[in-house]
């Protein structure tokens, strides 16, 4: 028996719609990580959606229903063991976004947004329009809304803690005052030291810090700049 065309002509463009279909919503949502500069941006998403959406297709149509050797009937078709291997099989690339930085893990909401582009795919792949629709709105709101709610509402929120490594340069006679200032208005404090040149007028203060809030760095250096006896601030992302 001849599977060469087992779809039939009756679902050709049928098929064509479902992988189209999967294309643009694949977009829709990697538009979203593109925008956001994330690891998996646009093509990621646009191909792990097509792919299991062809997944899903292979595994309703691409199979007979019945195996015929020698007059022999062998076994029927599942249609669900090949798309079910896309659920855990996806967990491969979704591991490779995600990314860890010291205590700080990075990655996992683009990876869990792999995992709904794949979902989206196998329901294009099976014809389910609507609900991928759907699934692809109400991602794209909560990757969003939930960005923003966290940046102006959770301000204090640890995702919004960033780590900071402040360099100080100041006159010797005022180092001990601007010193004992950072101890008393900074009690995230991690590492704090002073190192006085006597053979020069400035003292090096060097700090490690965590802060929240919008702009730290700006705000910081706003600070900074109201203090007597402060000749030179940098102030950085601390790196591990």
């Amino acid at each position: 028996m001849d599977y060469s065309n087992s779809i039939g002509f009756t679902y050709d463009w049928s098929v064509v719609l479902r992988v189209l279909s999967a294309l643009l919503l694949g977009f829709a949502i990697g538009l979203e990580r593109e925008m956001t500069n994330k690891y998996a941006g646009l093509r990621t998403n646009i191909l792990v959606c097509i792919g299991a959406c062809i997944f899903t297709i292979i595994s309703i149509y691409g199979f007979p229903e019945v195996t015929v050797i020698s007059g022999q009937e062998f076994g029927t078709r599942d249609t669900a063991r090949v798309a079910a291997q896309v659920v855990t099989g996806i967990g491969f690339i979704g591991g490779g976004t995600v990314l860890r930085h010291g205590a700080t893990v990075f990655g996992l909401t683009t990876a869990a947004t792999l995992w709904v582009s794949a979902a989206v795919g196998m329901a294009c792949g099976a014809g389910m329009y609507s609900v991928a629709v759907i699934a692809t709105v109400l991602s794209i709101l909560v990757l969003v809304s939930v960005r923003f709610f966290e940046r102006d509402i959770l301000i204090s929120s640890t995702k919004n803690t960033r780590r900071l490594k402040v360099n100080i340069s100041c006159e010797n006679e005022k180092s001990s005052k601007i010193y004992d200032y950072l101890i008393e208005n900074y009690t995230s404090l991690r590492e704090i030291s002073k190192k006085m040149n006597k053979d020069e007028s400035l003292t090096k203060i060097n700090v490690i810090l965590d802060v929240t809030g919008r702009n730290p760095i700006q705000s910081m250096y706003k600070t900074f700049q109201k203090i007597d006896g402060i000749e030179s601030i940098s102030i950085q992302e601390f790196v591990e």
